[in-house]
């Protein structure tokens, strides 16, 4: 990671996530995290969760998690959700659990839920989800193939990378494509920006 931008007096920023998309979206909008700190939590669905109550659950508990270990900063966490209807496609390390999900979402309409937890330094804490709908056309057999053997879908909520290859599957989305890929930036900027840690390039007392 480049050396992230300090101002005397203002409380660091903290990404609670290993996620390398998420990191990458953050730099997009011109903010580098002090650190990254990923978050270990059970990330196991509880009985009868839906998808969206989730996505907020983990994103509050992983901004928790790391809260406690840097109550000096202001810490952000993230969490995405890829469901259809209430099935919730859990990020994928076995390449026939993929291929069910890609059949799964071939020629229909799912659901990303996306939430955001910050958790500011002096307590106050704030939270947001958005939603997003993506259609995927019907896939053959062999785009489902192709797309396996590259491996694009491992770790990844319902084995597929919208900044990837299976842009080419996706024919319509409504919301947030930041989202999609990880985290909702403009959102993100506002709950942010809300508690005090404004973007540097429009505030000289950024985060």
């Amino acid at each position: 990671m480049s050396p992230a931008r300090t101002v005397p007096g203002v409380p660091p920023l903290i990404l609670a996530s290993a996620s390398p998309r998420r990191l990458e979206l953050l730099r997009q909008i011109g903010l580098e995290p002090a650190a990254v700190v990923p978050a270990d939590i059970d990330e196991t669905p509880l009985k009868r969760e839906r998808p969206r109550e989730l996505a907020r659950r983990l994103a509050r508990a992983k901004a928790a998690a790391v809260a406690r270990l840097r109550p000096d900063a202001f810490v952000l966490a993230a969490d995405s959700v890829v469901a259809v209807g209430r099935r919730v496609l859990s990020k994928t390390e076995d390449a026939e659990e993929a291929r069910r999900h890609l059949g799964l979402l071939s020629g229909r309409r799912h659901r990303v839920y996306a939430a955001v937890a910050v958790f500011a330094p002096d307590g106050r804490r704030a939270e947001r989800l958005v939603t997003s709908i993506v259609a995927f056309k019907r896939l053959t057999d062999a785009e489902i193939a192709g797309y396996l053997a590259t491996g694009e879908w491992r770790d990844k909520a319902g084995a597929y990378a919208i900044q990837g290859r299976a842009a080419a599957f996706v024919r319509f989305l409504s919301g947030s494509y930041s989202a999609v890929v990880g985290l909702p930036l403009a959102q993100t900027a506002a709950l942010l920006g809300g508690l005090g840690c404004q973007l540097p390039w429009i505030a000289r007392a950024g985060c």
